[in-house]
């Protein structure tokens, strides 16, 4: 999905990741990350956020909940995490890093739920009356003032499998109600996933959810809760930040922008640079095909061809498809290669649902990579 528009605008990124892997530095099943061009990518992010009035938080679930690069995406001015799941916190609090919204796609457990008010974030995200009762009552115990964010769904919105969950629109007066019992709790703001989906050309379009958390903005009004906080994620980056301005959102969510891997980035120039690429290594050959070590693959992520190291060149070969019912030990080009050979990728990931390695590499820009460190799928240190 992306290799093409990496070998044009990070060519230092596919040179660098051959070199680590022929000198045997990263096996197959690794993905490289360019933290320079990440740290680059998030200066421009926050420049373009600041003029538009747009508070960012940043997600890691794409590149694995890393806690390195977490640092420096904080150091480089996006202050806190938007974390998907209670263990994508876990990580950041480890780091001893700021949480801006926990809650949102992944609801937080209720034995974990004080210790995460205790450590702070700025922001929950409730789907159910319970959640709402439970914060009050350790907000009250700890003498901790909470702001909220509601997730909103009605039955037209587009909701992906595995992420239901939020309040219909004529049930919040009674969130307003149970809110009043304290003023340790704020209901600061709505929020729904997806709220923009790619057209599949060059364009990012605004979902119904859209329509439909503005409705809920003015019930709150009417129930005498000014809110102050729009939340409008998914495929936050320089092309939606001026979008989110427009349609009344004070708040984007940036996760493959940071790597420069959002739709839009395989079909336009954006001010993000990609900065990674996925590294495996052929196996064998079979019946006028390679077969080279999976691990990383993702079914959503457009994996269509690869380049195959062979020596003095990288030739360019298809991946077959791949069925979503098996493991992916083995991906396949449509053609044989030198067993042993480098191949290298870039597609749309998740690497947090993968069981690959994360190496991150600092100068490759300057043509002296080093690998800062190699870490697992979920954010552990494998080692320096």
């Amino acid at each position: 999905m992306f290799l093409d528009v990496t070998a044009r605008r990070n060519p230092k990124l596919i040179k660098a990741a051959v070199e680590l892997h022929r000198k045997g530095l990263v096996l197959p099943d690794t993905y490289i990350l360019d933290i320079d061009m990440i740290e680059r990518n998030t200066l421009s992010l926050v420049r373009d956020a600041e003029k538009h009035g747009i508070q960012l938080f940043y997600m890691t679930k794409q590149f694995g909940r890393n806690p390195y690069i977490a640092q420096k995406i904080h150091d480089a001015g996006i202050e806190k995490a938007v974390v998907v799941d209670f263990k994508e916190a876990l990580i950041m609090m480890e780091q001893g890093l700021p949480l801006g919204n926990v809650g949102h796609l992944v609801q937080i457990p209720q034995h974990l739920l004080k210790r995460i008010m205790l450590y702070g974030t700025e922001y929950i995200t409730i789907y159910s009356l319970e959640s709402l009762q439970q914060i009050i009552n350790i907000a009250k115990e700890q003498n901790i003032k909470q702001k909220v964010l509601v997730k909103i769904i009605e039955k037209n919105d587009q909701i992906y499998d595995g992420q239901f969950g939020g309040f219909h629109l004529n049930e919040l007066p009674r969130i307003a109600q149970l809110s009043n019992q304290t003023d340790l709790i704020e209901i600061a703001g709505v929020t729904s996933f997806p709220c923009f989906l790619f057209d599949g050309e060059s364009k990012l379009i605004p979902t119904k959810n859209v329509e439909t958390i503005k409705k809920a903005k003015q019930i709150f009004k009417e129930c005498s809760i000014e809110l102050s906080e729009i939340n409008i994620p998914s495929a936050t980056c320089h092309e939606t930040i001026p979008l989110i301005k427009e349609i009344g959102g004070t708040q984007g969510e940036p996760g493959h922008a940071l790597t420069g891997t959002t739709p839009l980035h395989a079909k336009m120039d954006l001010p993000e640079l990609p900065a990674m690429v996925y590294v495996s290594e052929i196996s064998h050959n079979l019946d006028g095909r390679a077969y080279f070590y999976g691990g990383g693959y993702y079914r959503r992520g457009h994996f269509g061809s690869a380049m195959i190291d062979c020596g003095d060149s990288l030739v360019t070969d298809s991946v077959e498809p791949f069925s979503n019912d098996n493991i992916d030990y083995y991906l396949s080009t449509s053609n044989e290669h030198t067993v042993g050979s480098t191949v290298i990728a870039a597609f749309r990931t998740q690497i947090f649902v993968t069981r690959s390695d994360v190496a991150v590499v600092s100068g490759i820009q300057k043509g002296t990579p080093k690998i800062e460190g190699i870490y697992d799928s979920l954010g552990n240190l494998i080692r320096r």
